[in-house]
């Protein structure tokens, strides 16, 4: 493996002040004021982030979303969130030269996973030795690899197996396991009237993104969503507030990094 190169130190350092410490189904279905984020200062070190997976990870705006709390919540740092061309599935990923290419290219702070093939009649098994390929490419890196389970379409109670499936990858190769499906369960126990899911019942609405990116800054800097202001996302101040307490609890409950690798 390379040695570590001055942003992954820099970086690891931001780690040691800040913290306290998908998929898709493939059986026919696609799986204050507010205010803006600060801006970096010169020559901060940079946060960047590699999104690889289908378009449950690029609607309504999830990656600007992430982008912008990390932004705020990593206040003086420089954060950029990079999305791997097209839309794919994680075994069609690891076959992508042009995906790998980008994987290659430089040492990111984190690695976003999504799109592991399901089964949503659990009739079907899909192999999961791509994902954990791809989880090994980006600790090769130095990145922090981060599986991203898909949260579950609307009526369908599968949560618990999609989050397990992508735990059953952590186990075979050390990876962050963001538990994404588990907030939505929360916020529409506390809120039946929220709308999370698109019109379709599968994809995210800009509240779901909302409260995904919620989770997957948790998992990335292992900060609670708490400390994070409010911020223009497209959704109501108040709305952000319940849904920030909604992740921090869901946090308390699943420790997101509790398969994260040691190194």
């Amino acid at each position: 493996m390379k040695n570590y190169c001055t942003a992954a130190v820099a970086w690891l350092g931001v780690l040691l002040l800040l913290t306290a410490c998908g998929g898709g189904s493939a059986d026919g279905e696609p799986g204050p004021e507010a205010m803006p984020p600060p801006s970096p200062s010169p020559g901060a070190a940079v946060v960047n982030v590699l999104m690889m997976g289908n378009s449950h990870s690029t609607v309504s705006q999830l990656p600007a979303q992430l982008e912008a709390m990390l932004r705020a919540g990593l206040a003086g740092k420089s954060v950029a969130v990079t999305v791997a061309p097209g839309w794919m599935f994680l075994d069609e990923r690891l076959a992508d030269r042009q995906s790998l290419d980008l994987l290659r290219s430089r040492e990111w702070t984190a690695v976003l996973l999504q799109a592991q093939k399901y089964s949503s009649s659990g009739r079907t098994h899909f192999p999961t030795v791509e994902a954990q390929e791809l989880v090994r490419e980006s600790r090769k890196v130095k990145a922090l690899p981060v599986l991203f389970p898909e949260w579950p379409r609307r009526g369908v109670p599968e949560t618990e197996t999609i989050y397990a499936l992508h735990v059953s990858i952590a186990r075979q190769q050390p990876a962050c396991v963001a538990p994404i499906g588990q907030a939505w369960d929360l916020a529409l126990a506390r809120m039946p009237t929220l709308r999370l899911h698109a019109e379709d019942g599968n994809h995210a609405a800009v509240a779901g993104a909302y409260l995904s990116a919620l989770m997957l800054y948790a998992t990335i800097t292992g900060n609670s969503p708490l400390g994070l202001p409010k911020l223009d996302l497209g959704v109501d101040g108040a709305l952000q507030g319940q849904l920030r307490q909604v992740a921090a609890d869901t946090v308390q409950a699943i420790a997101p990094r509790q398969h994260c690798p040691a190194d």
